[in-house]
Parts: C-alpha cells; structure tokens; sequence
C-alpha cells in the first residue's frame, strides 16, 4: 500500500511537467475548442476571447490575450506552446 501511494505521489508530480494539449489557432477556434484546449481557460474566458476577436480582429501576438479580461500573463506562459496564430506555425518567442 506505502508503495502504491508512493507512485501515486510521483505520478502526481511528474505528469502535469508534460503538456498534453492540442496546438490551438486562436484566430480561429470556436470558444469550445479554446476550452477544451487551453490550461486554464473555461468557457467564460474562452467566449470573452472570441469576443474580443471578433471586436478588434485577429491577434497578432500571445501576448495580446492578455487585452481579454480574466487573461493573465502566467495563462498565456503556461500555455505559449499550444497556442498558434495560423494553423501551421506555432508562436515562437
């Protein structure tokens, strides 16, 4: 049981340093897709980017989500790798 719970401890530790996540196109991924894909993004955030999309038009930048209300600086690092700005190239910076 002691051990059980050892590996259990260390799975714990070890597997949220891995992303899982599917590259996202925020200038074009519905509120459902940016939920579904992004680490701390729910439907609310995720509706308040597409909203903030469809006012101003595409992003240019990662770093412009953080215009959106409720989008920080630590969501958009914990997330710069699964964020695309076109379907092919991810962000690079």
């Amino acid at each position: 049981m002691k051990a059980l719970k050892a590996l259990a401890a260390v799975a714990a530790l070890t597997f949220p340093l891995f992303s899982f996540a599917t590259p996202v196109n925020i200038n074009t991924a519905t509120a459902e897709e940016l939920a579904k894909a992004l680490n701390g993004v729910g439907q609310k955030k995720a509706e308040a980017i597409v909203a903030w999309r469809t006012e101003h038009g595409p992003f240019t930048s990662a770093e412009q989500l953080s215009e959106v209300k409720g989008i920080g600086e630590a969501l958009i690092a914990r997330n710069k790798d699964d964020i695309l700005l076109q379907d092919s190239t991810k962000t690079a910076q």
